[in-house]
């Protein structure tokens, strides 16, 4: 016998793949942690700053400091 399971994984396996902020998204709707979203928002800001802290660009960032 066939399981209902198994075909619905393998129909969404060969669907097309969602961008790791459509699965963020998805996750804060579908479970409700929307206190997730500023952790998130502000761990990526630290990690553009120490991106463009390496760069040329960092002069102008530490004047902002």
């Amino acid at each position: 016998m066939a399981d209902p399971g198994k075909n619905s994984f393998s129909k969404q396996a060969e669907g097309k793949q969602r961008g790791p902020l459509a699965e963020f998204c998805g996750f804060v709707l579908h479970n409700k942690k929307w206190w997730l979203t500023p952790i998130i928002i502000v761990l990526i800001l630290v990690g553009f700053l120490a991106v463009l802290g390496g760069s040329g660009v960092a002069p102008f960032i530490y004047t902002l400091f």
